[in-house]
């Protein structure tokens, strides 16, 4: 907690920064400066204009105010390297104006875009194939960082699930972080209806994240209450648990690394028939290396959000606090899946990634022979 406490306090300095640093900025505009003539007071308020707009995001969270800030500087920064190198290529000076429009239009772009990838749910195929026999083909969909309520509520999610049920899945599996910290519990509760209204073959399957036993404890409703609603909707929750379905493949889904204790890989897959396939789910992709050791064919992850607002996720993954960020990578005979969540943690934007479920399906070779 202390490193998210640092985190925040740079960020609200960075912030504080910016808001000087663009204000200044807007106060070169042309007609700014002819108002200033006369007004000076006024001019400086009509220089605040931008980020008070800005400040409007606050109405969401304040963590999506200082996201729009930090990228309405960088704008401003990538304007001002673009003017000085064609300055000193066309060696004449440039109005400001053009400067300035250009970086709050480079913004509202390149903001506006990450809004329709956050909120626009795409999904995503892919196909393995195993030598183990599945006495024939899988489908499963993975549904990770639902996060219900930063762009999703119970109704959109319940409608996605809809979207889902066409695939016609086998089995359908949460990895993780399917509520978050201010989550609504009607919200909640509707979400947990709309996966017990999915048919399927198989199941649905259900793993914690990190959010789901929120941190705070200031959201209207207990884990235990969200375990509840899972169950009431036929949700089968697994915490370092295993269970073989149709004795044609297992399921094992691990705690999450943020609670105090959780089973090695290895030992979660011991007792287990090697010879059926295996998928792991373990909502944060941190564990390879184990995990690759474990006898695990297919391992399930979520939690970087596919690197959500860029460059996040290449931070994570250089510091060592993730294996992946997204997509799937092989190690040994295990295959890893990273998707980038149906929704988000806190911030409407995503500019690393889009939002997605993912639909795989497992072609058994000696099933199908």
């Amino acid at each position: 907690m202390n490193m998210w406490k640092l985190i925040i306090a740079l960020l609200a300095v960075f912030s504080l920064a910016t808001v000087i640093y663009v204000t200044v900025r807007v106060h070169r505009f042309s007609r700014i400066k002819r108002v200033a003539e006369k007004h000076r007071l006024l001019a400086w308020l009509l220089s605040l204009v931008p980020v008070a707009a800005v400040g409007l995001f606050a109405l969401i969270n304040t963590f999506t105010m200082m996201v729009v800030l930090i990228h309405l500087f960088v704008a401003f920064v990538i304007c001002d390297f673009i003017t000085f190198i064609l300055r000193k290529a066309a060696k004449r000076t440039f109005g400001y104006d053009a400067q300035i429009a250009a970086a709050i239009l480079l913004t509202v772009i390149y903001l506006g875009l990450g809004w329709f990838l956050a909120h626009h749910v795409f999904m995503t195929d892919y196909t393995f194939r195993t030598e183990k026999d599945l006495g024939g083909d899988l489908r499963i969909v993975a549904i990770a960082d639902a996060h219900i309520g930063i762009t999703l509520d119970g109704e959109d999610f319940a409608a996605q699930m809809e979207r889902v049920q066409e695939t016609q899945p086998d089995v359908v599996v949460i990895v993780g972080d399917f509520v978050d910290d201010d989550t609504e519990k009607q919200d909640m509760l509707d979400a947990c209806r709309a996966l017990g209204r999915l048919d399927t073959a198989c199941g649905v399957y259900f793993v914690f994240g990190n959010h789901d036993m929120g941190y705070y404890h200031y959201r209207n409703f207990t884990s235990s209450e969200l375990r509840q609603a899972l169950a009431d909707n036929g949700v089968t929750v697994l915490e370092d648990e295993s269970v073989l379905i149709g004795n044609r493949f297992y399921i094992v889904g691990r705690r999450d690394r943020s609670m105090r204790e959780r089973a090695d890989a290895a030992a979660l897959t011991q007792p287990l028939d090697k010879s059926k396939y295996i998928i792991l789910l373990d909502h944060q992709p941190n564990d390879y290396e184990n995990e690759a050791q474990s006898g695990a064919d297919l391992v399930l992850s979520g939690h970087t959000h596919g690197g959500h607002i860029f460059p996040a996720g290449q931070i994570g993954l250089a510091t060592g606090a993730n294996d992946r960020i997204y997509g799937v990578e092989v190690r040994n005979e295990t295959t890893f899946v990273v998707t980038s969540g149906i929704s988000g943690w806190g911030i409407p934007f995503k500019t690393g990634t889009c939002s997605e479920f993912v639909v795989i399906d497992i072609t058994s070779r000696i099933g199908n022979h």
